[in-house]
């Protein structure tokens, strides 16, 4: 086995954590790794770009799940287009107002923000490997880090307003 493939061998399970995270379904999350490492292999035939191993396949992870959900919103837009009505699943209610762990509030972070405070955070990417990830300044990292440290702060402390409910007589 050479060097590469003991290196995707080694990323694989942070891969899957990360993909996890992002779409919230483990069967899902499989997928998106399948068509992540599909990727870096078929370019791996000396196009990868010199850097960080690592870095590269998140790159490759998070515009494959960026992908898969612009797609899905087009489908999901075209259906309703056709049949005349909405093919979405609306939140729970439940889920909201119980809502009040570090964890919960965490999953209530946008895919983006949940993104950004896993790489930083969990996988220890620095601020200007997650900027070449995402093709931004660095500056722009450090705001929307920030923002996604507010919003999970003010989650937790359950400071966000919850729906409010009614009370039936």
């Amino acid at each position: 086995m050479n060097s590469f493939d003991a290196q995707l061998r080694e990323l694989m399970p942070r891969l899957r954590r990360f993909a996890l995270s992002l779409t919230r379904h483990s069967s899902n999350a499989d997928d998106l790794v399948q068509a992540c490492l599909e990727r870096a292999l078929g370019t791996a035939a000396g196009k990868r770009p010199e850097g960080d191993l690592r870095a590269w396949l998140f790159t490759i992870l998070y515009r494959q799940f960026i992908d898969t959900h612009r797609r899905s919103r087009r489908y999901a837009r075209m259906l309703e287009f056709f049949t005349g009505r909405e093919d979405t699943a609306q939140p729970s209610t439940e889920r909201t107002v119980i809502a009040q762990s570090t964890l919960a509030a965490f999953e209530q972070l946008s895919p983006e923000q949940r993104a950004l405070m896993l790489w930083v955070s969990v996988e220890g990417l620095s601020y200007q490997e997650v900027a070449e990830i995402l093709e931004v300044p660095i500056g722009t990292v450090m705001s929307r880090l920030s923002r996604a440290r507010q919003a999970l702060r003010l989650l937790s402390e359950g400071e966000i307003t919850r729906p409010a409910l009614r009370r039936l007589k």
